[in-house]
């Protein structure tokens, strides 16, 4: 299997410096990298896809081997459709693990040519998770480690929170 690109799918609400980490190493380590910004109806999100994309899109100006877009539906389908056979993931912890590695099966029997390759975190980011800085945000705390200023501001506008 010869690789030249990943796809890289997740919800990024927010996008925090673990994801700017791991797509700047999977940019690295394939040359190109679309991050794909999943319309997820589940969950309840604090920045709509568009501007989840137009965040990512900011970030990454300038370096041509990210690109950014959004999807809804399947992963793998979404990579059937569009040429990928790698799907780059981070691994945290021994609980993202356990999710990854189910997905990883059930997404390799819907699509056996599409491979699931994890990376782990950088170890200053290898505790960030967006569910926690979302409360510690909206708790008063300071995230400024976690995020990006501008996405920081985002989020304090849309909690209604002084900067």
């Amino acid at each position: 299997m010869s690789v030249s690109r990943a796809l890289y799918p997740g919800s990024f609400d927010p996008l925090t410096y673990g994801h700017l980490d791991l797509i700047r190493r999977g940019s690295a380590l394939f040359g190109e990298i679309t991050v794909a910004v999943v319309e997820n109806q589940t969950k309840s999100p604090v920045f709509t896809s568009e501007e989840r994309v137009e965040m990512l899109k900011y970030q990454f100006r300038g370096d041509a081997r990210v690109h950014v877009t959004n999807f809804r539906g399947l992963v793998v389908e979404y990579c059937l459709k569009n040429g990928f056979n790698v799907i780059l993931r981070g691994l945290r912890t021994v609980s993202d693990f356990e999710f990854e590695y189910q997905m990883a099966l059930t997404n390799r029997s819907l699509a056996p040519g599409v491979e699931t390759v994890f990376v782990m975190p950088s170890e200053q980011y290898s505790f960030t998770s967006s569910r926690l800085i979302k409360e510690v945000l909206q708790g008063g705390g300071d995230v400024s480690r976690f995020l990006p200023p501008e996405i920081e501001s985002r989020m304090r506008l849309k909690y209604g929170l002084r900067s």
